[in-house]
């Protein structure tokens, strides 16, 4: 019998996707824990895989503690809360569920963008204030014309492409900043590559994140960015809080350099209200009104993704430990290179 630990993850929504995924012969244990101290050593010892979310960090600490493990899987895409060069150096895989919400994250994306272009919770919040005096077609700051808006995508990975076909499907030229695609994808894709983000930056209207956070992408967006962007883009970032400065986005806002800002995700979670950004839009201040719409982190969800997100996790834990079959595989590299040393 093999033991599947998730650290930080209860069963939620009613279902047993989990159950599905690994099928007979896997034993299941829960906790809620965003410390490793909440998890007794011989749990952490006696696992044979891991299934983390997003409450706890699989640190060098964690991985210390991992005799018997053979996968960690991060249920998502995004693995910054996993040691992988930790996890490699003991002869562990890291893998990822890089396939769950593709559509919903990139539909959210798309979303943003319209609702900025269009107007429509601008007109919502001022009609709901008083339907008679702001039944006024001007109230909506950020409002535009689509088609022929440039738009851009920093990250053409699987949800970075979903949201550059849907924004091609509304007349919008889109523009892309990715140095690891390889050649030739622009032209599959009727795409317009950038070898620079400052060169996407200049050259579009509304700029759309769909990068992983590491070292390379935190504080990509930070006020250089924001000053190399045509005055009055659209910003949205449905990938990773830090990736974007809320100090620049502030500033950008502030003054007109940013039209407006839709933030799924953000440097922490929830907020921080004293952070300026954040007051000003909780003040609802006339400066920022309809020009700053924040979620939390929320363009995942669908009773469908949460579906997949567990089943599929859960799948990828059973493929390997009965059938020895990796897939999505994160820390590769890493692996081999330790292996070498070893």
């Amino acid at each position: 019998m093999f033991r599947l630990l998730y650290p930080d993850t209860r069963f939620a929504g009613g279902h047993d996707a989990d159950r599905q995924g690994a099928g007979d012969g896997i034993e299941i244990v829960t906790y809620d824990a965003t410390r490793r101290e909440q998890i007794p050593d011989e749990v952490w010892r006696g696992c044979h895989a891991i299934i983390v979310g997003i409450g706890i960090r699989i640190s060098r600490e964690v991985i210390e503690r991992l005799d018997a493990c053979k996968l960690i899987v991060r249920m998502g895409v995004g693995y910054d809360n996993i040691d992988v060069a930790a996890a490699a150096a003991r002869g562990i895989p890291v893998a990822n569920v890089p396939d769950y919400g593709t559509t919903d994250i990139a539909d959210t994306a798309l979303a943003l963008i319209l609702n900025f272009a269009r107007g429509i919770a601008a007109y919502d919040d001022v009609l709901r204030r008083d339907v008679v005096a702001n039944w006024d077609v001007t109230r909506a700051p950020a409002i535009r014309r689509m088609k022929g808006m440039a738009a851009g995508v920093v990250g053409l990975g699987r949800i970075g492409t979903a949201a550059a076909l849907r924004l091609k499907a509304f007349d919008m030229p889109v523009h892309f900043y990715d140095p690891y695609v390889s050649n030739g994808m622009e032209l599959a894709l009727g795409l317009t590559r950038h070898q620079t983000l400052q060169s996407l930056l200049g050259a579009v209207d509304a700029v759309t994140i769909h990068a992983f956070l590491n070292d390379e992408t935190r504080n990509l967006i930070d006020a250089a960015a924001v000053a190399a962007m045509r005055r009055g883009t659209i910003l949205v970032n449905t990938a990773r809080g830090p990736i974007c400065d809320l100090d620049a986005i502030y500033d950008g806002l502030r003054s007109g350099q940013l039209a407006a800002a839709g933030l799924d995700v953000l440097p922490a979670e929830p907020p921080d209200p004293g952070h300026k950004l954040i007051a000003a839009w909780q003040r609802d201040e006339d400066w920022i009104r309809g020009r700053l719409v924040v979620l939390p982190h929320a363009a995942y969800y669908s009773a469908q993704s949460l579906w997949d997100i567990r089943y599929k996790a859960a799948e990828t834990v059973a493929l390997l430990l009965r059938d020895g079959r990796l897939r999505n595989c994160v820390n590769g590299e890493l692996l081999k290179e330790a292996a070498r040393n070893r």
